[in-house]
């Protein structure tokens, strides 16, 4: 099977080129070699080239630079998403898109399900969701992928922010009543080829790791993990803030994002693994021997 990348360089986009270089012919292009911006330039290079399946991890991701770069934010994530579902509908490929919780306003009070209506507070928010509808209706054998808070080794997330203060302050601080899942994107990369060529009901598909936390509980956890493994700290405790205190933020965000996986789930026979099982994984594999 022939599987592409885009965004090869990304924290997700990384992790899939690592997993599937040794089970696929799999090419990855990052931003320098392929900016999906550029439509003329995508349809030039994806046009001439042979694939299966071709997975699109590159995306606009700053939500507070999506609301002074509106057009670019919406060409980026909106317009090149529909360009490349056209160009895998006429050469019989899966396109299969990431996309955000963020498409989701925060207010339902339990993991939103793949049917839920989609109501984005932010241009971040509003440009991914106009991209899933693009795809959608380019191309019949498309897939939206939907995560949330995706941590990895391969780019810099909130863990990774966590840990490096508390490395060098006594005390640090997170936002207490802001709600997701964070997701891990080794078991991103090791679930989806179970999707590769594969028709979801509806065409969206909800993966995170299992439970729910705020971002104060899971900075906590992780700084646990870390005591746990030996990795020295100076910090111990994860101060709470509120989200109303997050004035140098533009963009709104969503308070409870958390996905259901329970479709995933239904279809495979088998649920994510925890969120605290693959940050401890995660805390152990890279941060345990530094």
């Amino acid at each position: 099977m022939k599987i592409v990348v885009l965004g090869s360089n990304g924290r997700l986009g990384a992790a899939l080129m690592r997993e599937y270089q040794s089970k696929f012919d799999v090419t990855g292009f990052n931003h320098a070699q392929l900016d999906i911006s550029n439509f003329d330039g995508v349809r030039e290079k994806l046009c001439g080239l042979g694939f299966d399946v071709l997975i699109n991890a590159a995306a606009f991701t700053s939500v507070d630079l999506c609301e002074t770069q509106r057009e670019g934010a919406f060409r980026v994530n909106a317009e090149a998403p529909r360009v490349l579902a056209e160009i895998c509908c006429d050469k019989n490929a899966q396109l299969i898109h990431f996309s955000t919780d963020y498409v989701f306003d925060g207010e339902k009070r339990e993991p939103y399900a793949e049917e839920d209506k989609a109501k984005p507070i932010s241009v971040y928010g509003e440009s991914k969701r106009a991209g899933e509808e693009n795809v959608l209706a380019a191309a019949e054998q498309s897939l939206v992928v939907r995560v949330s808070w995706v941590f990895g080794p391969d780019r810099p997330s909130f863990i990774d922010t966590m840990i490096r203060r508390a490395r060098e302050d006594e005390e640090v601080d997170a936002i207490a009543d802001k709600f997701s899942t964070p997701t891990y994107t080794v078991d991103i990369a090791e679930m989806l080829p179970r999707l590769f060529n594969v028709n979801v009901e509806g065409g969206i598909l909800h993966f995170a790791n299992a439970g729910e936390c705020s971002w104060q509980e899971y900075g906590q956890f992780a700084l646990d993990c870390c005591r746990r493994l030996g990795v020295a700290l100076k910090a111990k405790i994860v101060g709470a803030t509120k989200l109303k205190d997050m004035t140098q933020w533009v963009a709104r965000r969503p308070v409870s994002s958390v996905l259901s996986s329970v479709k995933y789930a239904r279809l495979f026979g088998s649920s994510p693994r925890a969120w605290r099982d693959a940050v401890a994984d995660y805390i152990r594999r890279f941060y345990s021997s530094k």
